[in-house]
């Protein structure tokens, strides 16, 4: 008799890689991968946020936001901000195919799953988070390095920290799915 139970594995996967996609497209899409403060010839309290597609320009005390700013220092034409721009918004969408033919894999009207489909999703979703989590790191790498205002203060933005939780659960949910592979050899 097929057993109607969903293996554990793949709802760990189906859980994480969803979650992992959310918080990779607002890392992806919010601006403030990197906060610049104390901007010498500026308020103390404006805070210029760096994202990989837009700088904003925030007043704490009143909470006023101008986001469009102009790039005068070259920020967006450094390499780990360009590479950020191509590798997100790729994982992104081979995300989004990993968890269709993780769909597909785990039960979609079948009365048993398909392990080696729930596999090759696993994969699928392994590459991607690894996808996001090259530029997350190296951005991180070189947050430093980036161009700012000479004497201002640089802190990680939340934009960089959710991409990273977004590839950890990615990869985490990647490798869950890929342990579908072991129900394929042991049916074999």
């Amino acid at each position: 008799l097929p057993s109607m139970r969903t293996p554990a594995e793949m709802i760990v996967g189906l859980v994480l890689c969803p979650c992992g996609l959310l918080l990779t497209l607002t890392g992806t899409l919010a601006p403030s991968w990197r906060q610049v403060s104390l901007v010498p010839d500026q308020p103390m309290d404006v805070v210029w946020e760096q994202g990989i597609w837009d700088i904003c320009r925030e007043r704490q005390s009143t909470h006023d936001r101008l986001c469009g700013q102009a790039d005068e220092l070259g920020y967006f034409e450094q390499v780990p901000v360009r590479v950020a721009q191509g590798l997100m918004p790729s994982s992104l969408v081979v995300t989004l195919v990993g968890l269709v033919v993780a769909a597909l894999g785990v039960r979609c009207w079948q009365p048993e799953p398909r392990h080696l489909v729930a596999g090759v999703a696993g994969l699928v979703l392994l590459l991607s988070g690894l996808m996001s989590l090259v530029p997350s790191s190296w951005y991180t790498q070189e947050l430093w390095a980036l161009p700012a205002p000479p004497g201002s203060t640089l802190t990680v933005g939340y934009s960089l920290v959710l991409s990273y939780l977004g590839s950890c659960l990615e990869i985490l949910g990647g490798l869950a799915l890929a342990l579908s592979f072991h129900h394929c050899c042991k049916e074999r």
